[in-house]
């Protein structure tokens, strides 16, 4: 086991016997406030200065921290997606805004006299600013008029405040300074980098993950760069494919030995397995002084040396997979022989906990080593290369025989070698400290102790310190300022260790690492485990040694390792002294570590002023005391009385200050005897100091002379009393008393002392024997004790009268009085027990020598109470009976109840008047009396009855509370309150508290759960301590988790109080009992609404003022995650859990007046009234269902309601006797009277109102006859149209089935063909735009532009994509290009002014003859114009919209947006079809290309009429086939001819033409490919081979065409009589030829395919051939058009449903951002009308996009839309109009078919029209900034598709038409005139017309 993770185990073996907390032993000495957020420090050892880095700012500050010099770095102007401006031939075509600027790298260069400050800002550049003053630049970096300046010499840091960077600065071998950083990637693919952006990265494309960079400002050229001979070696860089998997956070970067190690996560791994370690330590050779690279050795290879080790922190079970922070640090480990580095890491997992770890780095060196040597000798799982970067040598490990490592090679690897090597084997330890929220660590070696200070996430600074066995001393916290989280670095002070610096969020602190004064006295001192304090003796003080004046010295200091033993003590000889003793002198022994005292002062003090010199020992060894002379005796003290000696202390003062103190004794041994005077010799002779005992005067000495020789010196020689036992007597009793006595010498006169002045004359029986004759005692007590002692009667001194015997154990004799304490026969009886004589006769209780006759027999006992009533039937009930001659004894009593034994209680037993019991078990439940028998008095039987019951729970209410307790349960049953005692245990081991109990339920509080999570308990009822065994006593409950308060809202309450506050959180379904207090206000009462929500009321305050609030939860004080009752204290020095405070700010009453601030309002009773109430402003945020308004006692309903006012309105107000009704709003407490009504009315009004309602209500009842009649009418037909409509359906309900089969089977085969980015042939960009802008149905000038070609390829001619001029390159001729080119400059310079551009566009406008088609098309050029700057389009257009909607408003704000009549409204449609692009081609085209593919197949199943277009199968009524054309499908094999592609098998019909025919011949081969690359029916021949290998080319007419009703009949399949499965052969016509034009060109007069033209169809000519022909029924093509709508509905509600949809992939960002435009627009102008913006929105996107694209797929796709197709999307469209409007459809028997078509379906449409409008208006808000980003990113994958330069030659030519009108809309602009616009326009008319400009197209 590596040593790491023996400290470890010996850590926590000891932690949590050995751990004591301390006061806080730290101390913040300076503190630094920074108004942002701090990011970096770092402190220069020399002139200890502060560099600060904070965001936008960095300060230097002096040691104390105050601010020597500061620098504004940030905001500045930047984009993520631009190179820094230092980059001169980098300009940014990206928006730049303002930019924090987050530093990321803060290093010192001493020897240069460089601070390097790179920041977040221009992709992480980096300055060199200046020591002495960071204020000033110390190099200009890139230097001024630079040009060989590249991007990695300016990328150097993270550009990102989230992205982590490391760095250290180093000097190589050669002296010049070096910069290694580690910086993670924020390039495409990571959260760092912009969304909606393209893959394109300018940051981090070519930057390595780490680099060593040159940092010699003398060599500028070369400066950041990492090309240091030879260039690439300097840098590890992960390849771009596996930068996902490698997600690198650098954590730190150091330097030990002259190795470079970083630490860093890999949060790749984050999330996948919590077990495995992502933390990883690496290291790097440094190419540094050290002598061993001085060989001739170049500088090393970054990527050779190369190589990481993963970090466990934890078991397998329990790993903490996060590294946080590290600190190297040499500490003096067991066994060691002397320091050693470790590497202390503090790690976390994803629950918060974290830990300490330690590593030692010679196993570090040891794995690194073992690992080369495996890699080059034996391969083996626990090594490999790591393949993830660029510069490594392989991706295996590869075995090469015979190869010796140097010791160099395998510490550094080496260019034959593979590298860079990754370790899979983690370097593992276990947790020497675990704790919640740690996020850095330090460490110092401090007396050969570790001391590790330990940040955490809510401002605490936790200090530890480990004895040398690494066994924690002592840990202490420090409360940092705000609670804010520690940075994880935290750096000693260089000059004075014993400070620590530490960086929070917000503050830089110095803080003193120990505060040593607290402890008072030196074992306290060294006995608080801190290692940084010691006792300094000579100041007799506790403290760092520094700060001990001769700490240095020997002896002067005590450290923590060397033990309290140490401290200075002294030993006084003699130690104790007699007050007659003629002592001069006391010697003095100091122990413990005392410095010499040569040349000091010393003296020593007895009392405060008294003091004598001491004498000082200088034999060997230290100078130390020998003695101090003694004060005279008159000076001391005197002995106090009652006591026989006194301490007298001795301090040595060593030059005034007190070093140690001790104490001697001054006895008396006369006083000795005196305060025992009942055993005075014993006492004497017993003393710590030697006294003497003089038999002779009975006195105790402290002497022994020659005079007295019968001196006693041992306390068992002392005369004594031998003690006897004495039995009671009664009082009155005369009684002798014999003596005996030891160790008397003679005889003398004694007396027999009893106190209270009673003595008897002692008599003499022997030489050891008296005798006291005559004792009379007497007592009026039950029983009284006397002491006798034997008293001398001799005449010793005056001063003494008693002189006694030595009496050690006094002999006491009892006295008793029968007649006092028994009131009965049995009491009196049974005091024999205590030996008292008493008797019972004539009815009481007297001596038994007074008693005659003497029967011992009592009466009968008498049971007065028994208690309780009932118990159990398990019995052990504690039954208590009461009553009078219950027995004299408890072994003579019995009690049973009925047969059932209840076992008595000696203990509790009081004689004769009560008694307790245990009662039995019964075998039932039963009622019987109580009995007691006792021996020798009978029987005595209760009055009350004892019943035995079976008690029984039935349920437990409720049956789950949280973890905390305090659940207040009601247990319900039956017989609960029985039996003695009562209890609810939980788990049998937890109690649950009592609060009310009855015989049929149990109240009690549920205790804290054992455990932290939740569980099931068994919840049972105890009776009489017995365990619960029967089901029917238990009950189960489930503690589960806490209930957890997240927030308050509102935040603020008016002084009157009464706001509801609202309590959002979870798990409240436990709560029972809410209470809010709010400090220093009072408390409130709430209600729990739901599990998440609790209700209260603010209680009134009397001032404004900002409070806190925390909350009881059933009894307990809230506390996050830590509930605890309200008298717990948390520890300070305990991390604080999350608080359970809230803020809560009072602040005024609202203020509310009527709109003219009237007092009286006059108004009509009955008449409906109407009030305009005002709100004073203030940052309440009242809510309108928070206040209300009574007029009078009538509640006036609010109505509308915004920031500033209310509505408020009340039908009518009823006659009211009184004449002013007073109007009161009401908020919480606050009510307030704003005015009153006055209510008048008119006997006139009344009339006329009655007549008019009279009138009313008659012409009302006419309409309603009539609406009956006429709705039954209706009704009835409607009913039949029904009925009829039911049985077509189940008629072509098998036609449908079949069809939608057939399809289906046809739609699934074209899926498996279509590839989403190649099977759907979707238009490039640049096409749909075009189609889009310049539609030809809308435009002459689209139609100008557009020109068709073909060539002519293997396959035939093809139709080459239309091409625009707008794609198309912009020439000006040779003569005009300069101006022409200078002039449309400028104009583009113009048109990116707004003020221009909106004056324009409204000059334009005005003009009359400026049609709608021009204002389209000036529309789309400007779109084509700004395409490289959508956001700046967007804003003009919004301008412009505002204005539009500001004119609608006006007028009728629903006709908004509805047609395309203005240039915005046309800038809408291609702003959206612009945005909507991608959502177009990812999200709806799939579907959108397979419905139109659906629609194709499902026609073509039909037979269709070549000329006319109609066919069987369609969704247009118009489009539909009236005739029964009996058609048959058959399959003919054609071969293509030249095409080099096999024959295919293709389905016609026998009613095709032949030119259908080539069509769908054509499309079966060329189905791949786009329409555009068809070709044509008309340029092909067709050629059928009969049996007889005869070959007939068939054609649409030829000789063979017959006539029908005097036309042509076109030929078919039919005509030609081809078989089933005939062979046919195409193939291209060799020429152009003047062949038949278009077949559905022919003129219907002459030809004729299967029907006739329309308008013929009624004529009723009798000669004429079709004259059978008759008008067809609705019913019967009405099925037709049933049929094709279900077989295509499935594909349609698939369209609809990626139409209404938001993938969460690719949200609409363009539709929320312009609904919620629209949404502002009507909130500003007061439109509330759902209607109107549900309109708006309609008019904005699904009609103005979706209508557009649905009816023309061609803009879309590059498919071919026949004039068919076109009317049943003509349908579809119709559809979807329907489903978006909010007006209901009105369909009758008259509706068009189209519309009826889908009616049944339309509700449905409209409801996920609905859900689509409310999930856009539910998606987060978005900013200006990500629109922008987004508009940004549209513009850049599609910049340089379009000629701007023609698109602004064509918006010039407007521009000189109206030039005049725009000129002087221009100088009637205050803004344009301002800004000169109307002269820069005329500069560009000048420019433009003095060339002739040749344009390729005209408009």
């Amino acid at each position: 086991m590596p040593p790491s993770m023996e400290i470890a185990v010996l850590l926590l073996g000891v932690l949590a016997l050995e751990t004591r907390r301390s006061a806080s032993a730290l101390h913040i000495q300076q503190a630094f406030a920074s108004p942002n957020q701090t990011n970096n420090f770092v402190v220069e050892p020399v002139s200890r200065r502060v560099y600060l880095a904070t965001v936008n700012t960095v300060y230097q500050l002096n040691r104390t921290l105050i601010v020597e010099a500061q620098k504004r770095t940030g905001p500045v102007e930047d984009n993520l997606l631009c190179h820094a401006p230092q980059l001169p031939q980098a300009p940014c075509e990206h928006p730049k805004s303002l930019t924090d600027n987050y530093n990321k790298l803060l290093k010192l260069d001493r020897e240069q006299g460089v601070v390097v400050v790179c920041g977040s800002v221009y992709q992480g550049f980096c300055e060199l600013r200046k020591m002495e003053n960071i204020s000033e630049i110390a190099v200009e970096f890139p230097p001024q008029g630079e040009k060989t300046v590249f991007p990695s010499m300016l990328n150097i840091a993270a550009n990102h405040p989230n992205a982590s960077t490391v760095g250290l600065i180093f000097r190589s071998h050669g002296g010049n300074s070096r910069l290694l950083v580690g910086a993670t990637y924020t390039g495409a693919g990571t959260q760092f980098f912009p969304k909606n952006h393209s893959k394109e990265d300018l940051r981090f494309e070519n930057t390595p993950e780490i680099a060593i960079r040159s940092l010699n400002i003398k060599d500028l050229s070369r400066l950041f760069t990492y090309d240091i001979s030879p260039s690439d070696e300097n840098v590890f860089k992960i390849k771009q494919e596996v930068k996902t998997k490698n997600k690198l956070n650098f954590v730190h970067a150091f330097i030990q030995k002259t190795y470079s190690y970083i630490a860093f996560n890999n949060d790749a791994k984050i999330g996948h397995k919590e077990s495995q370690p992502n933390s990883i330590l690496a290291r790097i050779c440094l190419d540094t002084d050290n002598p061993r690279q001085l060989a001739g050795l170049e500088s090393r290879k970054l990527t050779e040396s190369y190589i990481q080790m993963p970090l466990q922190c934890g078991s397998s079970r329990n790993i903490y997979n996060r590294l946080l922070s590290v600190y190297s640090a040499e500490i003096n480990a067991e066994d060691a022989s002397g320091p050693e580095p470790y590497l202390f890491g503090v790690f976390s997992k994803a629950d918060r906990k974290s830990a300490l770890c330690a590593f030692r780095f010679g196993d570090v060196e040891e794995e690194i080593r073992q690992s080369r040597m495996n890699c080059s000798s034996s391969p083996s799982s626990d090594v490999h290369v790591l393949d993830s970067v660029n510069q490594g040598s392989g991706s295996a490990c590869i075995q090469k025989k015979n190869l010796q490592l140097t010791p160099n090679q395998l510490d550094c690897g080496a260019a034959h070698l593979q590298h860079p090597l990754a370790l899979q084997r983690p370097l593992r330890a276990l947790p020497l400290f675990e704790y919640s929220g740690l996020t850095s660590v330090s460490v110092d070696n401090v007396h050969n102790h570790t001391v590790v200070f330990l940040g955490t996430s809510k401002g605490r600074l936790r200090k530890l310190t480990l004895l040398s066995n690494m066994t924690v001393a002592s840990q202490s916290t420090l409360k940092l300022p705000s609670g804010e989280a520690v940075h994880p670095i935290m750096t000693f002070d260089p000059s004075d260790r014993n400070f620590l610096y530490v960086m929070t969020s917000h503050h830089m602190l110095r803080i003193k690492v120990a505060e040593c004064d607290q402890w008072k006295s030196c074992r306290s001192c060294l006995g608080a485990g801190d290692a940084y304090c010691g006792w300094c003796t000579l100041e007799n003080r506790c403290s760092i040694q520094e700060e001990c004046a001769q700490g240095l010295l020997a002896r002067s200091w005590i450290s923590m390792g060397e033990g309290p033993q140490q401290c200075p003590s002294i030993t006084l000889t003699p130690p104790e002294i007699s007050i007659s003793a003629d002592i001069k002198d006391v010697g003095i022994l100091i122990n413990g570590t005392v410095p010499d005292l040569i040349g000091s002062r010393v003296e020593c003090e007895y009392w405060p002023g008294v003091s004598t010199a001491a004498t000082l020992h200088l034999d060997h060894g230290p100078a130390q005391i020998q003695t101090c002379p003694l004060p005279p005796r008159e000076n001391y003290h005197p002995i106090l009385p009652g006591t026989d000696h006194r301490s007298i202390s001795v301090v040595i003062k060593v030059n005034g200050t007190s070093v140690v103190s001790g104490s001697f004794i001054v006895y008396d041994c006369e006083r000795t005897g005196e305060i025992h005077p009942t055993k005075s010799c014993e006492s004497c002779l017993s003393t710590q100091w030697k006294c003497y005992w003089d038999q002779e005067n009975h006195l105790c000495v402290s002497s022994k002379d020659d005079s007295k020789h019968n001196l006693l010196e041992s306390a068992a020689s002392c005369p004594k009393l031998v003690p006897s036992m004495v039995p009671p007597s009664p009082s009155g009793m005369v009684q002798d008393f014999t003596l005996s006595l030891v160790n008397i010498q003679e005889k003398e006169n004694l007396e027999c002392d009893f106190g209270m002045e009673q003595q008897y004359e002692a008599t003499w029986l022997d030489d050891s024997t008296v005798k006291c004759s005559g004792v009379t005692l007497s007592t009026n007590q039950r029983s009284q004790v006397f002491f006798l002692n034997l008293r001398s009667k001799g005449d010793f001194s005056a001063q003494r009268e008693d002189i006694f015997i030595d009496s050690p154990h006094p002999i006491k004799v009892e006295v008793y009085n029968c007649g006092v304490g028994s009131s009965d026969c049995s009491q009196c009886w049974g005091r024999e027990v205590q030996g008292h004589l008493c008797a019972w006769c004539d009815n009481s209780c007297r001596p038994r020598d007074d008693c005659q006759p003497n029967e011992d027999q009592c009466p009968a006992p008498e049971i007065h109470r028994i208690s309780p009533l009932r118990g159990p039937v398990d019995g052990g009930t504690l039954l208590t009976v009461q009553g009078k001659n219950l027995g004299r004894r408890a072994e003579r009593v019995k009690v049973s109840i009925g047969d059932v034994p209840c076992y008595l209680l000696p203990e509790r037993y009081t004689v004769s008047v009560e008694l307790v019991c245990r009662t039995g078990k019964s075998v039932h439940d039963r009622t019987d009396v109580v009995q007691v028998e006792v021996d020798q008095s009978g029987n005595g039987v209760s009055k009350e009855s004892f019943s035995y019951l079976t008690p029984k729970l039935l349920s437990l209410d409720p049956k789950k509370g949280s973890l905390s307790g305090g659940t207040r349960v009601t247990i319900r049953g039956e017989h609960l309150d029985i039996g003695s005692q009562v209890r609810v245990t939980v788990n049998n081991t937890l109690e649950c508290t009592i609060i009310e109990k009855t015989d049929q339920t149990i109240e009690c509080i549920m205790p804290k759960a054992v455990h932290a999570h939740a569980e099931l308990v068994k919840v049972c009822v105890e009776f009489e301590d017995q365990p619960c065994q029967e089901e029917d006593l238990q009950q189960t409950y489930r503690y589960e988790e806490n209930s957890y308060i997240a927030s308050i809202h509102p935040e603020r309450s008016f002084l009157s109080g009464g706001r509801t506050i609202t309590v959002a959180g979870q798990g409240f379904d436990l709560v029972q009992t809410v209470t809010m207090q709010v400090l220093e206000i009072g408390e409130v009462d709430c209600s729990v609404v739901s599990t998440s929500m609790i209700l209260c009321k603010s209680p009134p305050s009397s001032q404004p003022q900002e409070t806190s609030v925390q909350f009881f939860l059933n009894g307990l004080l809230y506390v996050r995650n830590n509930p605890s009752t309200s008298k717990d204290k948390l520890e300070e020095e305990e991390e604080d859990p999350l608080t359970s405070h809230f803020m809560l700010e009072y602040v005024e009453d609202p203020q509310f007046f009527t709109a003219t601030r009237e007092k009286l309002i006059k108004h009509h009773s009955g008449e409906p009234l109407t009030l305009i109430i005002n709100k004073v402003p203030s940052n309440l945020e009242l809510q309108p269902e928070e206040y209300s308004v009574m007029i009078g006692s009538y509640p006036c309903n609010i109505s509308f309601h915004n920031d500033q006012l209310f509505h408020c309105t009340i039908n009518g107000l009823p006659s009211s006797s009184e004449r002013e009704l007073p109007v009161t709003v009401k908020v919480g407490n606050f009510d307030h009277i704003i005015a009153k009504v006055q209510l008048g009315g008119s006997e006139l009004a009344i009339v006329v109102s009655i007549v008019v309602c009279c009138v009313l209500l008659l012409l009302c009842t006419v309409a309603l006859v009539v609406y009956c009649t006429k709705s039954r009418r209706a009704e009835r037909y409607w009913q039949k149209t029904l009925l009829q409509m039911e049985e077509m359906e189940s008629q072509i309900r098998e036609e449908i089935r079949k069809g939608f089969a057939e399809l289906q089977t046809d739609m699934t085969d074209l899926t498996k063909e279509l590839n989403r980015s190649q099977g759907i042939p979707f238009l490039e960009y640049k096409q749909f735009v075009t189609r889009t802008f310049f539609p030809k149905m809308c435009s002459d000038y689209e139609k100008s532009l557009v020109k068709h070609a073909y060539e002519n390829d293997s396959l035939g001619p093809r139709a080459v994509p239309e091409t625009h001029p707008l794609l198309q390159d912009w020439q000006a001729t040779e003569t005009t290009r300069p101006n022409v080119e200078e002039g449309i400059t400028l104009f583009s310079t113009l048109l990116n002014n707004k003020h221009f551009l909106i004056t324009f566009v409204h000059a334009l406008e005005q003009q009359k003859d400026f049609a709608v088609r021009d204002r389209c098309s000036l529309a789309s050029l400007l779109t084509i114009a700004l395409h490289g700057k959508l956001e700046y389009y967007t804003s003009i257009m919004k301008d412009l919209l505002v204005d539009l909607i500001d004119a609608s408003a006006s007028k009728n704000p629903k006709l908004m947006l509805r047609r395309t009549e203005s240039v915005v409204e046309k800038m809408l449609t291609n702003w959206m079809s612009i945005c909507m692009y991608s959502y177009l081609k990812e999200t709806v085209g799939e579907p959108f290309f397979l419905l139109l593919c659906a629609i194709k197949q499902q026609i073509n199943k039909g037979s269709i009429d070549a000329i006319t277009g109609k066919a069987r199968y369609t969704l247009n009524e118009e489009w539909l086939l009236r005739e029964n054309i009996e058609a048959k499908p058959q399959n003919i094999n054609v071969s293509f001819q030249g095409c080099g592609m096999d024959s295919l098998s293709v389905r016609v019909m026998n009613t095709d033409t032949i030119c259908q025919v080539k069509e769908k011949i054509i499309e079966a081969f060329y189905k791949n490919l786009p329409f555009s690359q068809w070709p044509r029916a008309e340029d092909v021949d067709l050629e059928w081979f009969d049996s007889g290998s005869n070959s007939k080319l068939l054609q649409d007419l030829d000789n063979t065409s017959v006539m029908e009703d005097g036309r042509k009949k076109l030929n078919t399949v039919f005509h030609y009589q081809v078989p089933e499965g005939a062979s046919l052969a195409m193939s291209m016509k060799d020429k152009k030829e003047n062949t038949l034009e278009r077949v559905k060109d022919l003129d219907t007069e002459k030809y004729v395919h299967l029907v006739l033209p329309h308008d013929e169809l009624f004529e009723n000519s009798k000669g004429h051939r079709h004259s059978h022909r008759k008008k067809v029924l609705p019913e019967i093509y009405l099925t037709r058009l049933l049929s094709t709508k279900g077989t295509l509905q499935k594909f349609l509600d698939d369209l609809f449903q990626a139409i209404l949809s938001i993938p969460p992939d690719c949200p609409p960002l363009a539709v929320k951002y312009f609904f919620d435009f629209l949404e502002e627009q009507a909130d500003k102008r007061g439109i509330t009308d759902p209607d109107t913006l549900h309109i708006w929105k309609t008019n904005s996107l699904p009609l103005r996009f979706w209508v557009n694209i649905l009816k023309n797929p061609q803009f879309v796709f590059d498919i071919d839309k026949t004039d068919h197709m076109d009317a049943c999307l003509s349908v579809i469209a119709q559809a979807f109009i329907d489903a978006c409007s909010i007006s209901d459809l009105q369909l009758g028997k008259d509706s068009p078919t189209n519309k009826l078509l889908y009616a049944k379906e339309i509700p449905e449409y409209k409801k996920r029209v609905q859900c689509y409008y409310q999930q856009i208006q539910d998606m987060p808000p978005l900013s200006e900034q990500e629109m922008n980003a987004h508009l940004a990113e549209e513009s850049r994958k599609y910049r340089n598709e379009f000629n701007t330069n023609l698109a602004l030659t064509e918006i010039y030519n407007y521009a000189k038409r109206y030039r005049n009108q725009v000129a002087n809309a221009l100088e009637a602009n205050p803004t344009a005139r301002r800004t000169q616009l109307h002269h820069k326009f005329e500069q560009v008319i000048a420019l433009m017309e003095d060339n002739i400009y040749e344009c390729c197209s005209e408009a």
